[in-house]
């Protein structure tokens, strides 16, 4: 047998396992409400090659690739356990047995580590909780489809309406059709129907009512069997108290902005302060993308080094508010032609890091240019430390953050070396740290932050509401804090 055959027999070995586990992780996921992870990535609906994928990814971040066989066992050692609702990650779960020099079999160590989801201390699956998206554009979208996506449990979030205004002929058709194919995110993951007559789109086997309206004073969610829910408002038309009120009619509990808000409404960046979310806040804003980005790397740099000032240069995707073509518009340059034009523009991103990083007490200014790519930006960091160190301190201790702290969900870690922008469509992530692009000389550090401004910024959007309506569940092996 040659080299090759070698190599290819080991692939074939490894796809038989990848399969295999298919089925645990969708059993454990319908009916134990158990996410299982590898290195805080969901293998929830995920093919043979996504798997092995995710596995070879951990290279990236962990120095050598993971093997599947070293996690299967892991993987068959939860189906042994009476487990409660909970997210557990394989690779936390390999990386800290091989730690471990105690000689317990992978079944008495898995026991151990994941004791807090089992037996009496496992919480209850809890009711599911209603939500309803007011508007339906490109982050409206998203936002459905990982609500769709994360309802295979039946327990957790629930898309229930969709409020818009009618569009015209056939508005229900054409809108499900944007949810079911997008230009830059791909095919929608799974089917999807449309009953006009009851203005009803189904979508994977959920019912999800579409309701027009022009303004939230028209609308009584209790006569569509809407109860306690959480409505996110996608628009940015309103941004302070006063106007986003106007949606707490009955049938809405909560009020979630999916843009930065104004006045007293708290901005929550996941990962950061949502644990400052008062039980009794009704209102409450998730920032935005570029805040989600730089708020992480910030507080991990601030909470080793110091920080004493900084200054953020996003280079930004373009979006809707700018013209394909130049036209009118009521801002300075984005009437220009975005597919054609490095737009300089502002960003609000750096005065809004007080409100959700209060403790950073270092000034931080900010700008912006939009560019011709339709998704995924860049936030360039640079920071004056409280005191000096290297660049291979500073990347190591960022690598361990994105593998082992409670801010992994938030920052990823790469050293691929000819990383650009499109590799990076559908991240989770909140910010992805560039090793290669990192440039530290004593106590200045710049840090180059990847991120899907639409995509990641989605996934933390959720993350928000998950914590708002109770459906967060813990992590095993719990995170460093």
């Amino acid at each position: 047998m040659t080299v090759n055959d070698d190599s290819f027999t080991n692939w074939m070995h490894r796809e038989e396992i990848a399969e295999s586990m298919i089925p645990i992780i969708g059993k454990l996921h319908r009916e134990q409400d158990v996410t299982v992870l590898l290195h805080s990535r969901s293998l929830v609906n995920k093919s043979v090659v996504s798997i092995l994928k995710t596995h070879r990814f951990a290279r990236q971040i962990a120095g050598e690739e993971l093997s599947i066989t070293e996690t299967f066992p892991f993987l068959q050692a939860l189906t042994t356990l009476d487990l409660g609702p909970s997210q557990i990650d394989l690779g936390l779960l390999a990386e800290a047995y091989r730690a471990d020099d105690r000689g317990l079999s992978v079944a008495e160590f898995t026991a151990e580590a994941v004791a807090g989801a089992t037996g009496d201390n496992k919480i209850e699956r809890r009711e599911g909780r209603d939500v309803v998206l007011y508007g339906f554009g490109r982050i409206g979208r998203l936002v459905a489809r990982l609500l769709i996506e994360k309802a295979g449990s039946g327990n957790g979030l629930r898309l229930r309406a969709i409020v818009v205004r009618r569009g015209g002929d056939q508005d229900i058709v054409k809108r499900a059709s944007l949810l079911r194919r997008d230009s830059i995110h791909g095919q929608f993951q799974g089917t999807i129907t449309v009953d006009e007559a009851t203005s009803t789109i189904s979508a994977n086997g959920n019912e999800i009512k579409v309701i027009y309206a022009n303004d939230p004073s028209e609308v009584d969610y209790t006569a569509y069997g809407i109860d306690n829910a959480i409505l996110i408002d996608n628009t940015g038309k309103w941004r302070d108290r006063e106007g986003l009120s106007a949606h707490l009619r009955p049938g809405i509990d909560k009020v979630v902005l999916t843009a930065p808000g104004k006045g007293d409404v708290p901005n929550i960046v996941h990962g950061v302060n949502h644990g400052d979310i008062k039980p009794d806040e009704r209102i409450l804003s998730c920032a935005s993308c570029t805040t989600n980005a730089i708020v992480p790397p910030l507080k991990a740099m601030n909470d080793e080094y110091g920080v004493l000032r900084g200054h953020v240069e996003t280079v930004h995707s373009f979006t809707n508010d700018q013209n394909l073509l130049d036209n009118y518009h009521k801002a300075d340059r984005r009437g220009r032609s975005a597919p054609l034009n490095m737009v300089i523009t502002e960003t609000g991103a750096a005065s809004a890091v007080a409100k959700a990083l209060p403790e950073l007490k270092a000034p931080i200014t900010g700008s912006s240019i939009r560019v011709p790519v339709p998704d995924v930006s860049i936030a360039i960091l640079s920071l004056r430390l409280g005191r000096e160190t290297t660049r291979d301190e500073v990347l190591e201790y960022l690598r361990d953050v994105s593998l082992h702290s409670s801010l992994k969900r938030q920052i990823d870690f790469t050293t691929a070396p000819d990383a650009v922008s499109m590799d990076f469509v559908g991240s989770r992530h909140a910010s992805i740290v560039d090793a290669g692009a990192t440039k530290v000389d004593g106590d200045n550090a710049i840090l180059y932050l990847w991120y899907d401004n639409e995509f990641g910024y989605s996934c933390q959007v959720i993350r928000v509401v998950q914590h708002v309506s109770g459906v967060e569940y813990p992590t095993f092996p719990a995170p460093a804090v």
